[in-house]
């Protein structure tokens, strides 16, 4: 849907400004690009986060594993040692018996290899044991090693976008209480800049103020460059009932988008490769559509920061 209403939107630009349809195409190849870069984002993302959870309960089960061979090898050393001393009692016996009886001493001597033959299975059998709980044993400390590096790695993540949210906020502080708001969820850190900050009504010409507070973003991003940048533009529910190059909500809050990019692009530190443009028009709210000011609230800019995950990529993929 958001390709159609790009395509149109590009096709009327072709009609009235004799753009080549070279870089028409130039232009649906790179948004279909970035469109699947986004995307395989997002699935890379939930891999990840489906390999640590599985990782995890391998780890339990393991550890499970062990536990139960630990206990397995401690009833067969209990074994052990109640046939060793039934073994030496009877050897005593046997001892005793030899002054009395030359067929309680056949008997005995039957009976003293009888348990020594279980005797022999039984050491052999702790001795199985023994060496399975070892390799169960090194394979829970490799498990466990390869999981607290996952998780190192997470948490270091974390922190990184921590860092970059605060960085952000710090440097948009100006614009505090102008619908501009910094978030960090899921791994990932969400600055909303609502329209009352960047355009006017039906418009998607960046205003100084707004232009003033992308720039001041744009001066973070530049220090991250291993940061994924995603701006979404969002409507409320009212139809768009302006003329000319725009025919919707959806051309509207791809407009806004790109204009946002391209003020990111100013910026010669930021890699253009980072930056995807989506818009979403009117079906993405954070409020209901009910009242101005959840309208106001829903008619938004969202720039979505995405830590890239080759490393932990790289881990799981030698697990």
């Amino acid at each position: 849907m958001i390709k159609k209403a790009v395509i149109l939107s590009l096709t009327l630009v072709l009609a009235t400004s004799c753009v080549s349809k070279k870089i028409y195409t130039d232009l649906e190849n790179k948004y279909a690009n970035l469109k699947k870069e986004n995307r395989a984002l997002g699935e890379e993302n939930d891999d990840l986060l489906s390999a640590k959870n599985q990782l995890q309960n391998d780890f339990e089960k393991l550890q499970s594993e062990y536990n139960a061979a630990v206990a397995q090898r401690d009833k067969l050393k209990n074994e052990h040692e109640a046939l060793k001393l039934n073994y030496d009692n009877l050897t005593n016996s046997y001892d005793a018996l030899e002054k009395n009886s030359s067929s309680a001493i056949a008997a005995n001597s039957k009976k003293n290899r009888e348990l020594l033959a279980q005797l022999e299975a039984k050491e052999q059998a702790l001795l199985a044991e023994n060496e399975r709980l070892e390799k169960l044993k090194k394979e829970l400390e490799n498990r466990s090693q390869r999981v607290a590096e996952l998780e190192g790695m997470i948490a270091s993540k974390e922190a990184e976008m921590t860092a970059l949210k605060n960085a952000i906020s710090k440097a948009l502080t100006n614009f505090e209480g102008k619908g501009l708001t910094v978030e960090q969820r899921n791994g990932k850190v969400y600055v909303s800049m609502e329209n009352k900050l960047l355009f006017k009504s039906g418009s998607w010409s960046v205003g100084a103020e707004g232009k003033q507070a992308v720039k001041q973003l744009g001066t973070v991003l530049a220090d991250n460059p291993e940061i994924a940048v995603l701006i979404e533009g969002h409507t409320d529910n009212v139809p768009y009932t302006g003329s000319g190059q725009i025919k919707g909500n959806w051309d509207l809050s791809t407009k806004r988008a790109t204009a946002i990019v391209q003020i990111l692009r100013s910026n010669s530190s930021i890699n253009p490769e980072n930056l995807t443009a989506a818009g979403r028009g009117e079906f993405a709210p954070v409020a209901p559509n009910d009242t101005a000011t959840n309208k106001a609230k829903n008619r938004r800019i969202e720039v979505i920061l995405t830590p890239k995950l080759d490393e932990i990529t790289q881990l799981l993929n030698d697990i």
